[in-house]
Order: C-alpha cells, then sequence, then structure tokens
C-alpha cells in the first residue's frame, strides 16, 4: 500500500519547492543563497530545482492548477516578505498540499505507483479533502 502521502513526499513536494524557488530566485530577484536561507534547503538544492535535476516530475501537475499557482505564489511572498511566522508558512504549504490533492492532481502519480489503483474509475485521495480546502 502507498498512501497519497508518499506521493506527496516523493513529488509534489519537490515540485513545490521548484516552483517556490523559481518565483523566490526569477520573480523576486533573490540570490540562490538567500532563496536557500529562505527555504532552509542548501544552496545547491535551489540549483537542483532552477535547473531541474530535482523536483521536476510533477511540476507539470500543479502548474496546470491556476489555485495552486496562486497559493505558490503567496508562499513565496511570504518567504520574500518574512512576515509570517515559519509555523504559518508550513501550514499554508500542507493546505497547498491538500489543495492538490483535493483537486485529483496526484491521481495518476499515485495510480503510477500503485498499479491496483487503476482498476478503479475515481480516485478517492481526495476524499473528504474538498471541504477542507474550501474551508480552512
Amino acid at each position: 500500500m502507498k498512501p497519497p502521502c508518499m506521493i506527496v513526499v516523493q513529488y509534489i513536494l519537490p515540485a513545490l519547492r521548484v516552483a517556490i524557488a523559481r518565483q523566490l530566485v526569477d520573480e523576486a530577484g533573490l540570490k540562490k543563497s538567500e532563496a536557500a536561507r529562505k527555504m532552509d534547503v542548501t544552496p545547491a538544492a535551489i540549483t537542483q530545482y532552477l535547473n531541474k535535476s530535482r523536483g521536476d516530475r510533477a511540476l507539470e501537475v500543479i502548474e496546470g492548477s491556476e489555485k495552486i499557482g496562486e497559493l505558490i505564489s503567496d508562499l513565496a511572498d511570504d518567504l520574500v516578505n518574512d512576515e509570517t511566522p515559519p509555523d504559518m508558512q508550513l501550514l499554508k504549504l500542507c493546505r497547498t498540499c491538500q489543495a492538490i490533492r483535493a483537486e485529483g492532481l496526484i491521481c495518476e502519480l499515485h495510480k503510477g505507483a500503485m498499479p491496483s489503483l487503476q482498476q478503479i474509475g475515481v480516485c478517492a485521495c481526495s476524499m473528504g479533502l474538498a471541504d477542507i480546502v474550501k474551508n480552512p
């Protein structure tokens, strides 16, 4: 059994880091070292995210959603402005993952990792999450 959380850790979180790193470096103009400090990762990780040698497998999945893009932008703005406490930044990151699951964006990745799910027409990965995302 591979719960959706495993897909999030393996594919979605690295893709979110790619998207956030891009916004910090490309859009906000931060140096890689500063982006790394704000994201609590190494500068080498930022380089890998920007070069798409890490975290690119699910990037298309999250870039296809306008709502997820807004959540990522909001989180990147928080990191740039240093106005939001770290625990609230983590909460926003968790809510972004919940929104990704609620939109069913991880279902194909999940079915690829767990072939027995391919027999099921409707994926249950998002069950119960739609209300959480709508009413946090």
